[in-house]
């Protein structure tokens, strides 16, 4: 099976640059568009293909597209977005997109654009993905001057600048509409659904935010259609993912593999297995705002829908291991750390109830915990739940927490009666 997403990635070379993108028939997907499909007829296909979004959600990309107005007056500003922010602590699979193969990144954007007709893109750039900055901006450059960017490009009649915007770097930029303020020079905090971005983005114009391996998918899909998509995968959902593992096993990496590989193929063949001397306990599939899956769930397909049945999220699809020799509780405790640090504080079961988790969590690692602890832990899980918050940042923090809750009760009980860690 070809695997498009990554075949001519390199790791620890320069960035795959104009010459040797072109001479693997890059941007041939552009001109065939450019001269032969309606910005319809491009959203129709990725519709066909079933593309869902890359970057966590799982929305359907061609329906994300289709609710743009599109009444073909050009002059009005419509906006598409790159969210290349990638801070979902365990994800590294965009970085590896944008430091190996820019212009495909580019030319994914460019049709994009055409598709929805907008006429400013811009890249929301992790300020720490310095060596994907330059490589983008050198990328950006060549597709400037080869035609590709700018005015009338190819002789269309099709306008788009492409920008690259380097962020401050906030994990709550991961939700589109604080990206959206953001990049408008404002404080990043959610705003209020409805409007959507779709009718209302950035600048109060219609606006498209897509993840870089959404948009990375979108040349090959123009190039080969729509059941070539759906037929990479396993389930028939469509495409490859690429998949990451980290923790404690023998190789820690990322592959490119068909949507609904297993987690015990993920784990045994492509990292190895767990480290010698160490036990697989558990792992959150999709980075750390998704619930813990344990063994019994190993065999599960690695697809939108069948993680969802398992009670977890697919998420990033980038899996952080526990290990039988890492404490479960001070493993959650680092997680609901790093939430309350990084809420927005616009909401108040984000603002007052993640620190409140926090230091729960910490007096029970410390081994001066009490047992009712577990109880208003699982209080504060519930009402940090999907429609109790402004957006989806302490909903992400209630997953790995009622589920480690659920699955590694007896160890927070063990930590309170014995008063100490266990693993100290």
């Amino acid at each position: 099976m070809e695997i498009p997403l990554t075949k001519n990635i390199k790791p620890g070379l320069v960035a795959y640059n104009l010459e040797d993108y072109r001479r693997d028939s890059g941007y041939s997907s552009l001109l065939k568009v450019l001269k032969n499909m309606s910005p319809a007829e491009v959203t129709n296909l990725v519709k066909a293909s079933n593309l869902l979004g890359r970057g966590g959600a799982g929305f359907p990309t061609g329906v994300k597209w289709s609710l743009i107005p599109m009444d073909g007056d050009r002059s009005k500003q419509k906006y598409l977005i790159c969210n290349a922010d990638e801070m979902e602590p365990g994800a590294f699979k965009d970085r590896y997109l944008l430091e190996g193969n820019p212009h495909q990144l580019i030319e994914g954007m460019i049709i994009s654009a055409y598709a929805i007709q907008a006429s400013k893109a811009y890249i929301f750039l992790r300020w720490a993905y310095k060596k994907a900055e330059a490589g983008l901006r050198k990328a950006i450059d060549e597709a400037y001057k080869a035609g590709y960017l700018g005015k009338n490009i190819l002789g269309s009649g099709f306008d788009l600048d492409l920008y690259v915007h380097s962020s401050a770097g906030r994990y709550i930029c991961g939700e589109e509409t604080a990206l959206l303020n953001s990049l408008e020079g404002k404080r990043a905090v959610p705003r209020t659904k409805p409007p959507f971005p779709a009718i209302s983005g950035l600048f109060g114009k219609p606006t498209v935010v897509n993840n870089v391996e959404t948009l990375s998918w979108i040349s090959h899909i123009i190039e080969n259609g729509a059941d070539w998509f759906k037929g990479l995968s396993l389930t028939g959902t469509g495409g490859t993912k690429l998949y990451g593992a980290s923790g404690r096993v023998k190789k820690p990496g990322i592959w490119e593999l068909p949507l609904g590989t297993t987690m015990r193929e993920l784990l045994e063949d492509h990292a190895g297995g767990m480290v010698d001397g160490h036990k697989f306990r558990g792992a959150l599939p999709g980075g750390i705002s998704t619930d813990f899956l344990i063994e019994e769930h190993l065999d599960v397909k690695m697809d939108f829908s069948t993680v969802a049945a398992a009670g977890s999220r697919l998420g990033t699809g980038t899996m952080i291991i526990l290990d039988d020799k890492t404490c479960p509780v001070a493993f959650i405790h680092n997680v609901e750390r790093f939430f309350a640090l990084e809420s927005c504080g616009w909401c108040t079961p984000c603002r007052e109830g993640l620190p409140w988790v926090e230091k729960m969590l910490a007096s029970i690692e410390e081994g001066s915990g009490k047992m009712e602890y577990i109880d208003l832990l699982k209080f504060n899980a519930k009402y940090m739940g999907p429609g109790n918050t402004f957006c989806a940042h302490a909903p992400g923090a209630a997953e790995p927490l009622q589920s480690g809750l659920k699955y590694f009760h007896d160890d927070f009980v063990k930590h309170i009666t014995d008063k100490k860690c266990p693993w100290r």
